[in-house]
């Protein structure tokens, strides 16, 4: 059989304004390439790519003439898979439609309809392999486990639960381009001239995550549980890697921290040097400061620090498990260690004039660190998701679910809000320790860092755009 995976291209703004300083490599489709059976022609469609990616999405059908097209994306991308559907009928029709990803397994029947033939709940490796060998012997795709079947509406009613981490494929990255997936790095005390996009390979050591914060769908996926990959596993995918740069994807990276530690010493062991970045929690910096400072000896350059909010009530609302002092302490810590920060702050629709004002004055008043900002938008499936009853101001919400466009009405007028949203992100953005220590930069870098700043604080500028008209004001 021929196969083709397919990363569906953003249309907001928003988003190609953030992959201008970052953009990974399709894990999800990897694996799946990985998972499937031996001896089918496998190709990996990344549409983020193309300028023009409907045109290319129709030209790669009607050059390679899959039997299967696969698809995976986030809510924000739900339009976009069923427009992609869509075009496979009119090009392809006798090509089998599967859907997966996180939307998929939270609402599933959002992909009903002629132009989808399956959709994957859950982890998709152990599903997509049956799907494959269904098709290759000409069975039909009724009773897979985990697999709904739209134009029944029957089938993965059970809610999928998370698969053993240690059959977890190691993906198949020589179906994409290593040199197009680049992040902007970070680091504390960085080396002159040293590169500031450089080329990263992704990996996940674990599913899931055991706190409960209320905006985030990982908990109601993985139940509450974390489970980490073989520590062996792990560090053999890391060593034969040929980047440099490593950006672990786990949702945190330290709380188990038998694994972190074992897996810090299986990487030395094999005497791997690289660089990595990684998501962890103020509380597990607080609790484990030698996982830190152990990561930190073998490469560890930046770590992802959730502050979310700048109160103790909202980040008790949200069930965040932390306070403001928390996170100052944890962001102190880890300077320390020599270990640069990514905080993440979340504004609420309802954010006042004042409020802004004092999140601008919070993060002035920061050591310099890498801020991001972030609307807080609940995931479907979540509690706060499900508190919205279906409130929203947009219709499909789903367009507008990049976690940076409001999905109920602000405070402010939606112009108001756009501007002085772009004007925190644009403060952030001068915060970066490299802006502040003003480093010495490649030029070639510093041009594409100006680029990459300039479309990324657009796409705020012009967020209220993406609504109607007459929302605006």
């Amino acid at each position: 059989m021929r196969i083709l995976l397919v990363k569906p291209s953003p249309r907001l703004a928003t988003i190609r304004g953030l992959q201008a300083f970052q953009r990974l490599e399709p894990l999800a489709l990897g694996y799946l390439a990985a998972a499937a059976p031996p001896g089918h022609d496998i190709r990996v469609l990344d549409l983020r790519l193309r300028r023009f990616p409907d045109a290319s999405f129709r030209r790669a059908v009607r050059r390679f003439c899959p039997d299967l097209v696969g698809f995976t994306g986030y809510t924000h991308e739900v339009s976009a898979i069923r427009r992609l559907a869509r075009l496979t009928r009119l090009e392809r029709p006798a090509a089998r439609v599967v859907v997966g990803g996180h939307h998929a397994t939270v609402a599933p029947s959002d992909f009903d309809g002629p132009d989808v033939d399956a959709v994957v709940r859950g982890e998709g490796c152990a599903p997509f392999r049956a799907l494959v060998d269904r098709l290759a012997s000409g069975e039909g795709l009724d009773d897979i486990p985990h697999v709904r079947i739209p134009r029944t509406g029957r089938g993965g009613e059970e809610f999928p639960r998370y698969p053993d981490p240690a059959t977890l494929p190691t993906p198949r990255r020589d179906l994409w381009p290593a040199h197009a997936y680049r992040s902007v790095w970070l680091a504390e005390s960085g080396r002159p001239w040293q590169p500031l996009f450089p080329p990263v390979a992704t990996v996940r050591t674990s599913y899931g995550c055991r706190m409960q914060c209320t905006f985030c769908v990982v908990p109601f996926l993985s139940e509450g549980r974390h489970l980490p990959r073989p520590v062996e596993q792990v560090a053999d995918e890391i060593a034969a890697l040929p980047a440099e740069h490593v950006y672990f994807v786990d949702d945190e990276n330290f709380l188990d921290e038998e694994h972190a530690l074992a897996l810090a010493d299986a990487l030395t062991a094999r005497g791997v040097r690289k660089r990595y970045f990684a998501w962890t929690r103020a509380t597990t910096v607080l609790r484990s400061p030698e996982i830190l400072r152990r990561w930190r000896e073998i490469g560890l350059d930046a770590a992802f620090l959730g502050f979310e909010f700048i109160s103790d009530g909202a980040l008790r609302a949200v069930r965040k498990g932390g306070t403001v002092a928390a996170n100052e302490r944890a962001l102190d810590r880890l300077r320390a260690l020599g270990v640069a920060v990514h905080a993440a702050f979340m504004l609420m629709p309802e954010s006042t004039a004042e409020d802004f004002d004092r999140l601008r004055a919070y993060v002035r008043a920061l050591p310099p660190v890498q801020c991001s900002f972030t609307v807080c938008t609940p995931s479907p499936g979540t509690p706060d998701y499900r508190a919205l009853d279906g409130r929203f101001w947009v219709d499909p919400p789903h367009d507008f679910h990049d976690c940076m466009h409001p999905l109920t009405p602000t405070a402010l007028p939606l112009r108001e809000f756009s501007r002085r949203y772009a004007d925190q992100v644009a403060e952030g953005i001068a915060r970066t320790p490299m802006r502040v220590e003003r480093r010495p930069i490649v030029p070639a870098d510093m041009v594409r860092a100006l680029v990459a700043e300039r479309a990324y604080v657009r796409g705020y500028e012009r967020l209220y755009r993406d609504y109607p008209r007459q929302m605006w004001e």
